[in-house]
């Protein structure tokens, strides 16, 4: 008989243990529920928010009226054949851009300048 109430008592406590175990399930997804909501309803007032806005920035673009005015002054001056001179270049590099500039080549036979 003893072994029969032992069994019973371990049964009971078992099913307990699932009950609470599923009572925990249930008010886990309550939360997770609750919380969902609550996102939702923050997502929706942010969209309903931002429609006005859009609403009233559409509306009022299509008040404004274009005013755009194109002025050309005068000609674009471009320089064919720039001379260079010596600002802060070497005499040599000045001699080696103007030959470039020319489309010629430097002629080898120009003297290096004299070594210290």
């Amino acid at each position: 008989m003893n072994k029969i109430i032992l069994t019973a008592a371990a049964a009971g406590v078992a099913v307990a243990f699932a009950a609470g175990y599923q009572v925990a399930n249930w008010q886990n997804d309550s939360h997770a529920l609750t919380a969902e909501r609550a996102a939702q309803q923050a997502i929706d007032a942010a969209m309903q928010r931002e429609s006005e806005i859009a609403a009233h920035v559409e509306q009022r673009l299509g008040e404004l009226q274009a005013n755009e005015r194109v002025i050309d002054r005068g000609i674009i001056r471009e320089i064919q054949k720039p001379i260079y001179q010596r600002v802060c270049l070497e005499p040599s590099v000045i001699s080696l851009l103007n030959h470039a500039a020319a489309g010629t080549d430097p002629s080898a036979t120009e003297p290096n300048e004299a070594l210290p």
